[in-house]
This record gives structure tokens, C-alpha cells and sequence, in this order.
């Protein structure tokens, strides 16, 4: 399936949207980065439908949360997406969760043990424990203080793609990634100007959010296999310890990706792919992949 549908749900007191892929192989759910959205698993997941029923979530404006107040606490992404779980009648899947992603997979085996499968948590953020202790306020938060901030209005797609080219953020991106980013990560307002779906605000409510509970208790508890990403020049790196994360779970398993940096799909999507098919053993597909070539 090329296209995936567009699906909107009632879960509890929120909307949720999020794409569907069918399929009639195992359930894998994708969560995405912190600003981002699902449509940058595209790539790789189309390559993966009909071989696997396909879940990508949208968490970023579907609840409101005020950045000075704590933002959008991570928990509350975990309970929604189990939620969505059984709201769609999806036991066991296997789950995949990238930066803000992978924290979310964590915490959700909080609220139903044994929740996955198996799960690929690329480079989750997983802060050191003191900062669960005393959280930062929003204009001493690195992140949260430089979302908020963010630059949000562009003339055009050019002008906007222009502008993220010139970034370093953006710099090593996939061709293909970028394009989606541009046409999913933007939307029109009625004069034309174009902004970010996920707002300046709702970023830095979730980067907020990221220190509201622990998730490090939790880490002994999963048993599932579990493989943790890193990229070999990230600057996740400077605060983060993967290695750590691997050694605390039962069946964790640690691997750096060469010359990756903390976006190891939108930079490397081919590679990406593959490690999925590997490690939840699923057929390799004889297409050849269609989105750009990566170095």
C-alpha cells in the first residue's frame, strides 16, 4: 500500500489521528519524534504494509497543555496510546518508537505489562534520573525554550524547504524525508502562510513533558527483546546513555549506527528498514526501495 489511510478516533476525552497501513502479517506500531509526525515513517513503512498491519500515531496538538506548566506530561502519551491499542483491539504488536518515541514505548509498559512483542527504541529519551527529580523550568530547558521560539511561517513550500536546508537539523536528511516533512509537517492558514502542524507551543509542551515521570523503574520489568539504537554522532550523546538503557532491560541489545546522528530514520531510511525486517524477522521485501539514495 503506497497511500496509508487517514483515521481519526475518539479515545477517552481526545481525537486521535493516526495512518493505517493494512496488512495481514503482525501488528507494528511507529511513534515519532518530539515535533515531528507520522508521515516521516512513510518510507519505510510502506515497504512494510501488507506484509505487516501498520500503526502511526500523532501526538502533538491532540491535547491542550500549557509549556509554562509542565507541558504534556509523558505518561499522558503513554495512556493514550494504549488506549489506541485497545480501541483497535491490538494485543502484543511490535513497536517501534524514535527519540520521544521510545520513551513513550517505555512508559506504556507501565500501564499494560507485556505490552509488546518485541520493540526497536532508536535512540529514546531516557534523561538521567536527577532530572525527574527537579525538572527544568521552560526557559532553562534547552529544548523547550528553543521550540517555542521556532521560526513558523513561510511564504511557500520552497521557501520553507529553503529554510530547513539551511539547517543543521535537516542537513543529512533522506531527499524524500524532507519533501514529506515540508508537505505533511506544514499547513495552510486562509491567507496562505504556511506554519507548523505541530505549533512552536505544543513542541515545547511535549519537550516539557519529558521529565514528568521516571521511566528508568520500568526498564527491569520488560521482558520482551528490545534492541536500542544510537547514533554514532549524536548529539543526544552529550546527555543520554543508551548503553545504559540497553544493560537495564532483560533482553536489551545495543547497536551504534555509523555515521548516524540523533535522526537515524530520516537520515537513513533504507537502513532503518532493514533493521526492522532483521531483528522482527520479517520477510525482506524484493522492491527496491524508492526514497533517495543514503550515503
Amino acid at each position: 500500500m503506497d497511500t496509508p489511510q487517514v483515521i481519526s478516533t475518539k479515545i477517552g476525552d481526545v481525537t486521535l489521528h493516526y495512518l493505517l497501513y493494512d496488512g495481514d502479517g503482525p501488528d507494528l506500531f511507529f511513534l515519532h519524534a518530539t515535533g515531528f509526525n507520522p508521515w516521516l515513517w512513510h518510507p519505510i513503512a510502506r515497504h512494510l504494509s501488507g506484509r505487516c498491519r501498520i500503526v502511526a500515531p500523532f501526538f502533538c496538538d491532540h491535547r491542550d497543555a500549557d509549556p509554562y506548566r509542565g507541558g504534556l506530561a509523558w505518561n499522558i502519551l503513554a495512556r493514550d496510546l494504549a488506549g489506541l491499542c485497545r480501541h483497535l483491539r491490538i494485543e502484543k504488536p511490535y513497536m517501534i518508537g524514535h527519540s520521544m518515541g521510545g520513551a513513550v514505548c517505555v512508559l506504556a509498559h507501565g500501564l499494560i505489562p507485556d505490552m509488546a512483542e518485541s520493540m526497536i527504541l532508536i535512540e529514546p529519551i531516557l534523561l538521567p534520573e536527577q532530572r525527574y527529580l527537579t525538572p527544568l523550568p521552560l526557559d532553562e530547558h534547552p529544548l523547550a525554550a528553543k521550540a517555542i521560539r521556532r521560526k513558523n511561517a513561510w511564504h511557500n513550500p520552497e521557501h520553507a524547504k529553503n529554510y530547513f536546508r539551511s539547517k543543521a537539523l535537516f542537513r543529512n536528511w533522506d531527499h524524500e524525508m524532507l519533501d514529506l516533512y515540508v508537505k505533511y509537517g506544514l499547513s495552510a492558514d486562509p491567507d496562505g502562510t504556511l506554519k507548523l502542524t505541530c505549533s512552536p507551543r505544543g513542541e515545547a509542551a511535549i519537550f516539557m513533558g519529558g521529565s514528568a515521570e521516571n521511566p528508568w523503574p520500568l526498564l527491569p520489568g520488560i521482558a520482551c527483546p528490545v534492541l536500542v539504537l544510537e547514533g554514532e554522532h549524536s548529539e543526544s550523546l552529550a546527555i543520554m546513555n543508551f548503553r545504559k538503557v540497553a544493560a537495564a532491560l532483560p533482553r536489551g541489545e545495543h547497536r551504534v549506527i555509523p555515521d548516524a546522528g540523533h535522526l537515524i530514520p530520516m537520515e537513513m531510511p533504507q537502513r532503518t528498514l532493514e533493521i526492522i525486517e532483521n531483528f522482527f524477522g520479517i520477510q525482506s521485501s524484493p522492491d527496491v526501495f524508492r526514497g533517495a539514495a543514503v550515503s
